[in-house]
């Protein structure tokens, strides 16, 4: 009849990863998200800003 489908496994590494390096990497990209946010926001403060005095 049909076959079904058998969901691949993701290539094991390896040596799995420590909680100390999975956690750096996640402040790592956690940082980087917060830098982007705050660039956003004095963006838009600068922005707010100049339309303010004209």
């Amino acid at each position: 009849m049909s076959q079904e489908a058998v969901p691949e496994q993701a290539a094991v590494p390896a040596q799995p990863k420590g909680l100390l390096q999975q956690m750096e990497e996640l402040m790592a990209a956690l940082n980087a998200d917060l830098s982007q946010l705050d660039a956003d926001l004095s963006t838009r403060g600068a922005a707010a800003k100049e339309s303010d005095t004209v």
